[in-house]
Formats: C-alpha cells, sequence, structure tokens
C-alpha cells in the first residue's frame, strides 16, 4: 500500500478549527486530555491510567511519514479556543477503505466539535476512500450521533476491546460509503 508522507498530510479548515498533523508540542495537552478516564474509556487503545511515555509514544506515530494511520488534531487557535481540542484519525484498510476514529476533550463535548471534524474530514476525503467505517461503544450514544448525523449509515453490533477497561464492549459499526 502507497500511503501519503507527513508532508503531504492536509491541513482542513472547518468553521471553528482547522484539522492539522500532530506536532511535538502537542504532547501536554493530547497526555492531559487522554490521561481523563471519560476520554479513555470512550476509545479501544487509549489505557488508563496512561503509563509513562505513552503519549510520546503517540506523538511519534503521529508524525510516522509512512504509518497506515493518519492523525489529525483539531485546532482551534484560529478562533481563540486551545491547540488542542481533540483528535481524529482514518487507518487505512484495503480496498480503498479507511476506519474513522475521533475522541473530543471532555471540555469541549456537546459543541459540535467532533460532528464538524468527521464532516471536514469526510468532505476533504484526504485518502481517497471509497468508503469509511467508524465503531462506538453502545455506551456511547453521543458519538454514535456523530456519526449519523455525518451520514453513516448502521451496519450491525459487534463487540471491541477497550485496554482502559480491560474488557470487550459491544459496539455499534457504522458505514459511510463515499461518491
Amino acid at each position: 500500500m502507497m500511503f501519503q508522507t507527513i508532508e503531504e498530510q492536509p491541513v482542513i479548515a472547518t468553521e471553528r478549527m482547522v484539522l492539522r498533523p500532530v506536532r511535538l508540542s502537542d504532547a501536554g495537552l493530547i497526555g492531559l486530555y487522554a490521561g481523563d478516564i471519560r476520554v479513555a474509556e470512550s476509545t479501544s487503545s487509549i489505557p488508563h491510567p496512561l503509563p509513562p511515555g505513552a503519549t510520546e509514544a503517540f506523538v511519534a506515530r503521529a508524525m510516522n511519514m509512512s504509518a497506515a494511520e493518519r492523525i489529525w488534531v483539531m485546532d482551534g487557535t484560529a478562533h481563540a479556543m486551545p491547540e488542542v481540542l481533540g483528535v481524529i484519525s482514518l487507518k487505512q484498510m484495503d480496498r480503498d477503505q479507511s476506519e474513522i476514529g475521533y475522541w473530543v476533550a471532555p471540555a469541549f463535548w456537546n459543541t459540535g466539535y467532533a460532528s464538524e471534524a468527521v464532516q471536514a474530514l469526510i468532505a476533504a476525503n484526504p485518502l481517497k476512500n471509497k468508503a469509511i467505517f467508524a465503531q462506538v461503544f453502545q455506551d456511547n450514544p453521543g458519538s454514535a450521533r456523530v456519526l449519523t448525523n455525518c451520514g453513516f449509515g448502521y451496519l450491525g453490533d459487534a463487540e471491541s476491546f477497550s485496554v482502559a477497561r480491560n474488557a470487550r464492549v459491544q459496539t455499534w459499526t457504522y458505514l459511510k460509503k463515499m461518491s
């Protein structure tokens, strides 16, 4: 598979933020927000508590030019908001498909930032995907609303392992076919 290098990863402007590549200087806020148990338990991959070096490893992975996952920071500085509001990513799969993932810092929940970021990433379609999948935990209906509001269709129930919960959690799976 061919992937864009980090220099080719686009900056995507929205009404209230820009989605931009992760920088080393983002580690502090990413660590602060990802270290919140409410954020960690809403993802499959963030451990809680965050072990030493986990944030730095995430930032290094996000900046890796050959990685199969493209990660953007939701940056609100152009609109007098914090430099990191959350994170959104596309993980490349086979057959021109990706899986989208995102989290927003709890201070910005219920503000529409997640929907705005998802909608912008879909519109930009930087990996030229034919379809984008998503999976959310069933006890996170807000995240499911983000997907349905952005045109994702429900595919079915599944389960995924949550590192923070150290358990398998029931999920809803969604699909967005790209035009």
